[in-house]
C-alpha cells in the first residue's frame, strides 16, 4: 500500500496552479489577498458584506475587472466578442493570459500575478481638499483594499488599450502587462500610473 504525498493531497486553482506555495511579501496587503484554493472561482455575487472584497479571490477579481475595461479615448466601450460581461469568456481570457504567462517565464502564474499587484499599486496618492473656497490637493496614505482595486484596473485599462483596434488578442497584452509589472519595468501601463499618483502626492506634501 502507497501513502500519498502533501502535493498529491493539494488542491489546486482550476486543478492546475498551486495557491499554497505563493508568497505575499508586502505586510500591508497580506490580510487583503484571498488565495484560497477552489475548483471554481465564482462567488455568484453573494458577497454583498464589509470588506466582502477581501473574501472574493484574487483571480475571480481580475475577471470581473475584464467585464468593465475601460474607455478608448472618445470612443465609447465598444462591446467586443470577449468583453460581454459573461463569467466564462473572461474567466477564459484569464486562464489564457495565464497560461502564456506559465510559458514565458517558466514560474508559477499566479505568483507572478501577486507580485505585479505588489509592484503596481500606489502607496500614496492625492485628494482635494475644499477649505475657505479654495481647492488644493492634499497627498494621503492609499488604504491596502484601494492600492490593490487600483493596480487591477490599471493593469486591465493598459491590456485593453493595447489590443483594441488592433491584431493582438486580450489575453495576450494582459499577459504582457501582467509580466512587465511584475518585473517593474516602466514599459507597463500600470507602473506608470503609479509612478505618477505617487509623485504628484510627493508634490502635494
Amino acid at each position: 500500500m502507497t501513502t500519498a504525498t502533501p502535493q498529491e493531497h493539494e488542491f489546486k486553482a482550476f486543478d492546475k496552479y498551486s495557491l499554497v506555495e505563493v508568497q505575499i511579501k508586502d505586510p500591508a496587503l497580506k490580510p487583503y489577498f484571498n488565495l484560497t484554493p477552489r475548483l471554481l472561482l465564482k462567488t455568484h455575487g453573494r458577497a454583498q458584506e464589509r470588506f466582502a472584497k477581501t473574501k472574493m479571490n484574487i483571480i475571480e477579481r481580475l475577471a470581473n475587472r475584464l467585464a468593465v475595461p475601460g474607455h478608448v479615448g472618445k470612443k465609447h466601450k465598444i462591446i467586443t466578442s470577449w468583453s460581454s460581461g459573461k463569467y466564462n469568456k473572461n474567466m477564459a481570457t484569464v486562464l489564457k493570459a495565464l497560461e502564456m504567462i506559465e510559458q514565458k517565464m517558466k514560474r508559477n502564474p499566479i505568483q507572478v500575478f501577486i507580485d505585479a499587484i505588489e509592484h503596481a499599486s500606489p502607496r500614496d496618492e492625492i485628494t482635494v481638499i475644499e477649505h475657505a473656497g479654495a481647492r488644493y490637493p492634499q497627498a494621503v496614505d492609499t488604504s491596502p483594499v484601494r492600492r490593490i482595486d487600483m493596480a487591477l484596473r490599471w493593469m486591465v485599462i493598459g491590456a485593453y488599450a493595447k489590443s483594441f483596434g488592433k491584431k493582438k488578442h486580450m489575453a495576450e497584452t494582459l499577459a504582457n502587462e501582467i509580466m512587465l509589472a511584475a518585473q517593474g519595468n516602466m514599459e507597463s501601463y500600470a507602473m506608470n500610473k503609479k509612478n505618477e499618483a505617487e509623485k504628484q502626492a510627493d508634490s502635494a506634501r
